[in-house]
């Protein structure tokens, strides 16, 4: 095997098992958020951390990811489609498009909430709280030429029911 093969075969078993490291610490920090509904591990990056979950848009199935939340507005959460700045919108994105009544596990509770894309002059507004959150939104920003969406979740109220 040639010194070229030989680095080559390393990295990628460095690659395997950092990635296998990752989904294991991944799932611990689930399954303890989801256990105390985000009561323990319940920030990431400064920010609070929730576990939203959809509806896939093709599968119908639920769908379960964790994000975080640049803005906290009383009752309402701000979220960012961000993808880390891809130029391709997240699947959670477009799964609340299609079917916007989201669960929400964090703060202690689990509960539903409507989703919905702010406008223009909305997301002018909270723009600049996203990036006080957290800088790293406005350099997602500059990496594609999508704009990035701003999502707002609202609580679903019994007459929305």
């Amino acid at each position: 095997m040639t010194r070229a093969a030989e680095k080559g075969a390393a990295m990628k078993t460095r690659t395997a098992v950092k990635d296998r490291l990752f989904r294991m610490a991944t799932g611990a920090h689930r399954a303890l958020f989801t256990a105390t509904k985000g009561r323990v591990l319940g920030r990431t990056l400064g920010m609070p951390a929730i576990e939203l979950i959809t509806v896939g848009r093709r599968s119908g199935q639920e769908r379960s990811t964790m994000l975080t939340v640049p803005v906290v507005d009383g009752d309402r959460l701000v979220l960012v489609a961000s993808f880390g700045g891809d130029d391709r919108d997240p699947a959670w994105y477009l799964n609340l498009r299609a079917h916007p009544t989201v669960r929400v596990t964090g703060f202690g509770t689990t509960r539903t909430m409507r989703a919905r894309t702010a406008g223009e002059e909305e997301r002018a507004a909270l723009w600049p709280r996203i990036v006080a959150s957290y800088r790293g939104y406005a350099n997602y920003q500059t990496r594609t030429t999508r704009r990035i969406p701003v999502v707002v979740l609202e609580p679903v109220t019994d007459v929305d029911a």
